[in-house]
């Protein structure tokens, strides 16, 4: 594994204990995502002074400028370098496809069916795909197995397992604000934890509970300004995407994401939405029901109980026509539409 010692301009800044033994037995893992918070955790850890190692877990849905901005991040900061780990779904697709071809005709599906979703439950080198296809569905408020099995689980078994199974102590520094929600204003600055995912098997988390791990939330006080100003002090500029107005950048569109965001995502990446369109439709290939969608249909607030789910009307296509209206979703917002590039005379504001 690689180690980064610090550049000597950062060894006057305040260390966390490393211990009393040496070698070191504190190993130090950044998690980083190419948003504002991770690159001024990523920043801060070189200013403290202590070697460490930095992750990026790739999920296959980022914008292209997230990636380039990860690649160049270490070269501008003069930080170690990024590793990228990325999620194999490979075995899991192979249980699926056995598992449709097995049991979906004797549950009545007719047979093109089942030799289409089986046809398809190969890897497509795309995590997220991949994942929701094994899933048969995209995640969602309250199944949100993404985090864990697209970041926590790369991570674990590329970077963090490997340490603790050496029988050193590892600290999980994490990019975490308590401003940014409710759930995260209470947690901890420092806390002891079980790293292994709850995705694992228990035995795994068992044997992970007798390791030392620590999560580490350094810059969980600190304010939006106070996360641009680290980037200042080390005059490395956010990822370009905050410039164009986004307030996330991780996940590109995130499930959750709302109606002022699917609105700019529509105005300056429109062939993403061409992109999660045909994951729509893979995944309801290959799933039992054979529909899928990115967002909850139960959070569409035109939905209404009882009505079939159909791309058509409930797809990522439906979705964007949504963010384009104003409050109560049934009126066109002018000035969206003006935003998103339509002309002055076909919204009627030329004069």
């Amino acid at each position: 594994m690689a180690e980064y010692h610090p550049n000597p301009q950062y060894r006057h800044a305040r260390r966390l204990p490393i211990g009393r033994n040496h070698p070191q037995p504190w190993e130090h893992v950044v998690s980083i995502s190419g948003g504002k918070d991770s690159t001024a955790l990523y920043l801060l850890a070189i200013e403290r002074g202590m070697p460490f190692t930095a992750v990026f877990a790739d999920t296959g849905h980022e914008h292209p400028a997230t990636y380039e901005y990860v690649d160049r991040l270490a070269d501008l900061a003069g930080g170690p370098p990024i590793l990228r780990v990325k999620a194999d779904f490979t075995e899991a697709m192979a249980r699926k496809r056995a598992f449709i071809l097995g049991k979906w005709p004797a549950a009545g599906v007719p047979m093109e069916r089942v030799e289409r979703a089986a046809a398809l439950m190969v890897p497509t080198g795309i995590p997220f795909l991949d994942l929701v296809m094994v899933k048969g569905r995209f995640p969602g408020a309250k199944s949100r197995f993404c985090t864990d099995e697209l970041k926590i689980v790369p991570m674990w078994y590329g970077v963090q397992k490997p340490i603790l199974a050496a029988g050193r102590t590892l600290v999980s520094w994490m990019g975490v604000r308590g401003e940014e929600s409710l759930a995260r204003r209470d947690l901890s600055r420092w806390q002891r934890m079980n790293p292994a995912p709850y995705s694992l098997r228990k035995g795994e988390r068992d044997q992970a509970q007798g390791w030392r791990a620590y999560a580490y939330r350094p810059i969980h006080a600190w304010k939006r300004d106070d996360v641009f100003a680290m980037h200042d002090r080390h005059g490395i500029a956010p990822n370009p995407l905050y410039a164009q107005g986004a307030d996330r950048v991780g996940c590109w569109p995130c499930i959750f994401a709302k109606k002022d965001e699917l609105r700019l995502i529509g105005r300056i990446d429109p062939a993403v939405i061409e992109r999660v369109e045909e994951w729509e439709t893979i995944a309801g290939d290959v799933s039992k029901r054979g529909e899928a969608t990115f967002f909850c249909v139960t959070d569409d607030p035109l939905y209404e109980h009882g009505t079939k789910v159909e791309r058509g009307q409930h797809g990522i296509r439906s979705k964007m026509q949504w963010a384009m209206t104003a409050h109560g979703g049934r009126q066109y917002d002018l000035m969206a539409r003006f935003e998103a590039g339509a002309s002055c005379s076909e919204i009627g504001a030329c004069e």
